[in-house]
Parts: structure tokens; sequence; C-alpha cells
């Protein structure tokens, strides 16, 4: 099963655990979350995540789901992407998160291809008319 980490500003990924536990009535085992405050020293952020992966990866791989890009999780996501099996997608929302954990049997560069997709096919508008 690939693991996910999600890479995000403040408690924004905290929250989206939040939300796949109330949908879900529980947080999968391979999924854990990276936040990253205003303040904090990146290099002892891009540490915490590499230790974060050799948790997540059981041979798998790992996808990580940061926020927004350019911003400084996601270049924190971008970096721990050099690693090996480890691929990464920006734009993360519930959404695309809800795909990739209810698809634990598909392969990494599926799973990657999946919270894309998820992720842009789940924007809609929501009136009719339009």
């Amino acid at each position: 099963m690939v693991g996910i980490l999600l890479v995000t500003h403040n408690g924004l990924g905290d929250s989206l655990v939040d939300c796949v536990k109330h949908v879900l009535g529980s947080v999968p085992n391979n999924l854990k979350v990276l936040s990253v405050l205003a303040d904090e020293d990146t290099q002892l952020k891009l540490r915490q995540g590499q230790e974060l992966i050799k948790q997540l990866d059981n041979g798998s791989g790992v996808l990580i789901l940061a926020d927004v890009f350019g911003a400084t999780p996601s270049n924190i996501g971008r970096q721990l992407c050099h690693a090996e099996r480890v691929v990464g997608v920006a734009g993360v929302n519930l959404p695309m998160l809800l795909r990739v954990i209810c698809q634990p049997a598909i392969t990494l560069p599926a799973l990657a291809k999946l919270a894309v997709d998820g992720g842009r096919d789940c924007i809609v508008y929501m009136n009719s008319d339009l």
C-alpha cells in the first residue's frame, strides 16, 4: 500500500485528516501529516519529512500531497520527492485525498494520476445554470 504524506501550511493537513475520519470512520495507517508553520526551520521540517517517508514506505512508495505549489510546504515536498519511490502532487483538496485513500491497491504512479484527476474533476459549479 502506498503511503500518503500531507505537507501543508499550519493545521490544514490535520483538518483534512479530521475530515477523512468523519467520512470514513477512521484514519488509515498509511496517512501522515507534516505541518509547516511560518516561523519553523525548513531544514528541520525536511528532516522530519524524511523520517515520515521512512515510516510510510513499505516498499510501494509514498505520495506527497502538498497545498499551494511554490509555497514553503510544497518546496519542502519537492525536496522530499528526490527520494526513491516518492511522487508529489500540489493543490491537495478533500476530494483528491478521499480518492487516493479509497484506492489502497494501486501503484504509486496510478495513485498520483488519480490524485490530480480527482482534485480537478471535483471542482464544479454548484449552480446548474452556469
